[in-house]
Parts: structure tokens; C-alpha cells; sequence
């Protein structure tokens, strides 16, 4: 039986990649590890799992998936990644995230993310969106 590949697009199954981290409870070590593992809750609408990763200083209350029903998450690039290493408290991971709402045309979020580690543990802060 072939093993899931983990929606992240590492090219490692879910099981020894993000599934560490969303469903067993480790933490990332990376600020990468993070963003990788945030976008796969969204593939999963995981608002839990989101949220206890955002930073409290920006972390809304809640998430409506429910109106994003239709969104279809398409795949993950990784782009420029600025510190956010084993040794780092702060750290910028650039990626392209494809998706599609709906059976609509497939569009682009393209985001420079700013994460900070706090007491051992990376959170997701902001990001800064470009068209």
C-alpha cells in the first residue's frame, strides 16, 4: 500500500512529514517546517491546529472555513526563506500557494510569512501578500 504524500509538497509521505507535527503534537524545528505544516491544515481545515500555531499578539479568535467549503488547495512552492533555522528566533519563509474555489480557474497566493519562536516553539505572525 502506498503511502500518502504529504499535501506540503516535500515529497515525503504525510506520516514522516507534517502528520508529526498536526497529528502527533511535535513542534517544528524550523520556521519552513511550520509554513509547510500550516498549509497542509489548511488542506485539512484544521482551525485548531492553526490556531495554536499563530501568534497570540495576531491570532484572530476563529476561522470560517465554512464559507471556503469549496476552496481546493492545489499545491505548495517554497521560495526565499530568510533565517528561521534551528539557532534563529525569527525567521521569513516566501512561498506560492495554489488553489481553486469552487470549479473556478485556479489562482495564486503569493505571501512572504514572518515567524517568530518563542520559548522553543515557532509561531506564524504575519505576512506580507503580493498581487
Amino acid at each position: 500500500m502506498r503511502e500518502q504524500s504529504c499535501p506540503c509538497g516535500s515529497g515525503q509521505s504525510y506520516a514522516t512529514c507534517c502528520a508529526r507535527f498536526i497529528d502527533q503534537g511535535l513542534f517544528p524545528e524550523t520556521a519552513e517546517q511550520l509554513m509547510r505544516s500550516r498549509y497542509t491544515a489548511f488542506t485539512q481545515s484544521n482551525e485548531p491546529y492553526l490556531l495554536a500555531t499563530w501568534h497570540a499578539s495576531t491570532r484572530p479568535e476563529s476561522l470560517d472555513f465554512d464559507s471556503k467549503a469549496a476552496v481546493k488547495w492545489l499545491g505548495l512552492r517554497i521560495g526565499k526563506v530568510e533565517s528561521g533555522g534551528v539557532a534563529d528566533d525569527r525567521g521569513v519563509v516566501c512561498f506560492v500557494a495554489r488553489w481553486r474555489a469552487g470549479s473556478g480557474q485556479a489562482q495564486r497566493l503569493q505571501e512572504c510569512s514572518r515567524f517568530v519562536r518563542e520559548q522553543g516553539r515557532w509561531f506564524y505572525v504575519d505576512g506580507d501578500v503580493r498581487a
